[in-house]
């Protein structure tokens, strides 16, 4: 391949990013329905149906980005448990993945909460399919740290912890915004490693 068409590859990969990035900011500020393709082009500079090169509607435009932000917590809870051989090694490891990905990409968990029905059957069904895989590593992890729990114990630990470490969307900008206010990001991994080793 010529440079220019690895050239022409990555402008195109980078600008399928930064759509994707200002889409999830826009929908978790307004709601799917409160934004237009109009609005979304607005915001990357291009007008709305020049979008279309990219995505074929809006509703295809919110399944690429909850099916790749759940494609992207797989590989990383994967690769984790391919990195430490110590369950509680694993966990404290898929703790910090899990903070890092709720900081990073907040607007994206408000997408989820408040627009999953309103993918295509098939994304849903798609995302849902990744998200229980993704749930079924942390699942085999507190198993081999909790042996002696069963599974639906530990199940409903894990979406515990989901829900303490996902409730950041709501709850970081204020924190940050505080003058001197703690460490949110250790604040979070020390009470998910508390309600999940106690």
């Amino acid at each position: 391949m010529t440079s220019g068409g690895t050239d022409r590859g990555r402008a195109k990969a980078d600008r399928h990013a930064t759509i994707l990035h200002e889409a999830a900011a826009l929908f978790a500020e307004r709601g799917f329905s409160g934004v237009s393709l109009e609005d979304i082009g607005g915001a990357v500079g291009v007008s709305g149906p020049a979008l279309y090169r990219h995505f074929a509607n809006k509703q295809a435009l919110l399944g690429a980005i909850l099916v790749e932000v759940s494609e992207r917590l797989l590989a990383g809870g994967r690769a984790v448990l391919a990195a430490h051989d110590d369950p509680l090694a694993q966990l404290a490891a898929i703790i910090d993945f899990h903070v890092e990905f709720a900081l990073r990409d907040a607007d994206v968990i408000r997408v989820q909460d408040r627009d999953l029905a309103s993918l295509s059957e098939s994304d849903r069904h798609t995302v849902r399919r990744l998200q229980r895989e993704y749930v079924e590593l942390w699942i085999g992890i507190l198993s081999a740290v909790h042996p002696d729990r069963d599974e639906d114990d530990l199940r409903v630990r894990a979406h515990a912890c989901f829900g303490l470490i996902n409730s950041t969307p709501h709850t970081v900008r204020a924190a940050r915004s505080r003058a001197g206010s703690r460490d949110v990001r250790g604040i979070l991994r020390s009470m998910a490693e508390a309600s999940l080793t106690a």
